[in-house]
């Protein structure tokens, strides 16, 4: 596992290999709990060491002394709106007791460097509208908010049954 040096000495990134699948669920577990989600984190090890493999998705841990306290899960995406390519961020979390300690912002910068590293132009990911703390996290490293904008889903079923009438 190759460390990323940070900042902060007592802080380093590691990417995760499918191996890792288990801590990237462990992370969305915790996610969903903070968001009040907890019941539709449906993720599986299997799926997540499936879609770590073929690179579907990424994710990378902020290790404190050696200890996993941070998180972001993220993929590539494109836009025909901007014509720019990009990264998206499905999951990022930082745990409670880290959070306020600058260690989001390393993580944030990381990512930043990542998709300028791949040519993106962008960097994107979504945050709950009742989320103030992350908001103002968010809003004080530069971003703004998209909100003219509603994501929809079709979820497994419902996308079975749309491409079995094509």
């Amino acid at each position: 596992m190759q460390e990323i040096a940070t900042r902060d000495p007592r802080f380093v990134i590691v990417r995760a290999i499918p191996d890792d699948a288990g801590l990237v669920l462990g992370f969305m577990r915790k996610l969903g709990r903070y968001q009040k989600m907890a019941d539709q984190i449906t993720a599986t090890e299997p799926r997540l060491r499936r879609l770590l493999s073929e690179r579907q998705g990424e994710a990378v841990f902020g290790l404190y002394d050696r200890v996993p306290v941070a998180f972001a899960y993220f993929s590539q995406t494109s836009s025909a709106f901007t014509g720019r390519s990009g990264l998206f961020i499905d999951g990022f979390l930082v745990d409670e007791d880290f959070r306020g300690s600058g260690l989001g912002r390393i993580m944030m910068e990381f990512l930043s460097r990542e998709a300028l590293d791949r040519q993106c132009e962008m960097l994107e990911w979504g945050c709950l509208d009742w989320n103030a703390p992350a908001i103002r996290f968010y809003e004080g490293l530069g971003a703004y908010c998209l909100d003219t904008m509603r994501v929809y889903r079709l979820a497994p079923d419902d996308l079975r049954s749309l491409a079995d009438r094509a």
